[in-house]
């Protein structure tokens, strides 16, 4: 009697025990970006909707440039990334107007001589997408952390807010960039 009662209190002991009390949490979705650094890493990150944003899958999934077009200066930075078909990218850019080192821009609508974000979101099982911009009532922020024309390396974060066509604000948080430019 005595070891069916130590089997059954054993067995009771056994069947409590959860399998994932061990396990750690996950890390905070903000740790998972990468570091903010300034070397020309060509790393770029943000949080989506709380949600970690890195660019990965497709071919060519970052871009940036600074550039002189006919006088005025152009730039842009931009990653995206692919999951079970639904492609997104994120990018700020200016049009007509310069950046500099410590400087911080307002982002805006698109229209010359502004800075501005920008959201995409495409989903090729559905055929449906939306391109989305700041606006004068969805802004945001870009700052310039380093900007090192010998080496054509710019570096920077950003935050801002977007709202798509069924008019759901989308907010990008925590962005930062550290990338090589093309001229």
């Amino acid at each position: 009697m005595k070891k069916i009662i130590a089997l059954l209190i054993i067995t009771t002991f056994l069947a409590c025990c959860n399998k994932d009390d061990n396990l750690e949490p996950a890390p905070p979705p903000i740790s998972q970006l990468p570091p903010a650094t300034q070397t020309g890493a060509n790393t770029f990150g943000c949080l989506l909707d709380g949600e970690v944003f890195k660019p990965g899958i497709t071919n060519n999934s970052y871009n940036c440039f600074y550039q002189l077009v006919d006088g005025e200066y152009y730039f842009n930075v931009s990653a995206s990334n692919q999951k079970a078909g639904i492609l997104k990218a994120i990018g700020i850019a200016t049009e007509k107007k310069t950046i500099s080192l410590g400087r911080t821009l307002n982002l805006l609508e698109r229209i010359s001589g502004n800075a501005y974000g920008t959201y995409y979101t495409g989903n090729s099982n559905t055929g449906t997408d939306d391109l989305m911009y700041t606006s004068q009532t969805q802004t945001g922020e870009l700052k310039i952390t380093k900007l090192d024309f010998t080496n054509n390396i710019v570096s920077g974060t950003f935050w801002y807010d977007v709202k798509d066509n069924q008019n759901v604000v989308h907010q990008i948080r925590e962005g930062r960039f550290d990338m090589r430019f093309t001229q």
